[in-house]
C-alpha cells in the first residue's frame, strides 16, 4: 500500500500540482503533448500508457498481492537490501524532478511547447545535466524496479528508455530551433545525462 501511496503522490506532486501552478500563474497550459501522429504526439502516448502500466503494477502490489507470480517477478533480486535501496532512489527521484521543475520556473512543460516562448534555463541542475527531469524520471523507473523487481517493471525501464531518449532529442531539435547559438553553446558546455 505505501508504493501506491508514493506513486499518486509523486504523480501528483510533479505532474498535477506543478500543472495546476504554472497554469494558475501564467494561464499556460503546460500539457503540450498533441494528439497527432508526429513522433512527438506517439511519445506523448507511450508516456501515457507508461503511467497506467505503472499504476496497474503498485495497484496489484497494493490490493491483490496474490497476483505478484503473474507479474514474472525475479525473486532472485528479492532482497531487503534492494528494496531499501530501490526506496531511496524513489525518494532521489522526487526532490530531484520537484527541483528541477522549480528551477525551470515558467518555462517548465511537459512536451514541446511551439506556441508560447519560454527563456533557455541554464543554470542550477541544469548546469550539471540538461535533463534532470528526465534523469529524475529514469532514477524513479530503476527505483521502482528495484522495489518489485519483475518483468513488468524491467519493461516500464526498457519503454522509458527509449521513449525518454526520443523525448530528450526532439527537444533537442527544438530548442536548437528556438535558441540557436545560445543552445549549440549551451550543449557544449554541458553534458545530456550528467
Amino acid at each position: 500500500m505505501l508504493l501506491l501511496v508514493f506513486f499518486i503522490i509523486f504523480f501528483l506532486l510533479v505532474f498535477v500540482l506543478r500543472s495546476y501552478l504554472l497554469w494558475k500563474k501564467t494561464n499556460i497550459n503546460p500539457l503540450t503533448f498533441n494528439k497527432g501522429d508526429d513522433a512527438h504526439g506517439y511519445n506523448g502516448k507511450v508516456f501515457g500508457f507508461i503511467s497506467i502500466v505503472e499504476l496497474i503494477i503498485v495497484s496489484i502490489h497494493a490490493f491483490v498481492p496474490s497476483w505478484h507470480e503473474y507479474l514474472l517477478p525475479f525473486w532472485y533480486l528479492e532482497n531487503e537490501t534492494l528494496v531499501y535501496f530501490g526506496w531511496a532512489l524513489l525518494i532521489l527521484s522526487l526532490v530531484l524532478i520537484w527541483l528541477a521543475q522549480t528551477n525551470m520556473k515558467d518555462s517548465w512543460r511537459i512536451g514541446i511547447d511551439e506556441k508560447n516562448k519560454t527563456e533557455l534555463v541554464t543554470d542550477g541542475f541544469f548546469a550539471i545535466s540538461r535533463n534532470p527531469i528526465f534523469l529524475g524520471i529514469m532514477i524513479a523507473n530503476v527505483g521502482l524496479f528495484l522495489v518489485l523487481p519483475n518483468a513488468f517493471t524491467l519493461l516500464i525501464i526498457a519503454l522509458s528508455t527509449v521513449s525518454v531518449n526520443t523525448q530528450i532529442r526532439l527537444e533537442e531539435e527544438f530548442l536548437l530551433r528556438e535558441f540557436g547559438k545560445k543552445y549549440e553553446t549551451y550543449k557544449t558546455k554541458v553534458r545530456r545525462w550528467v
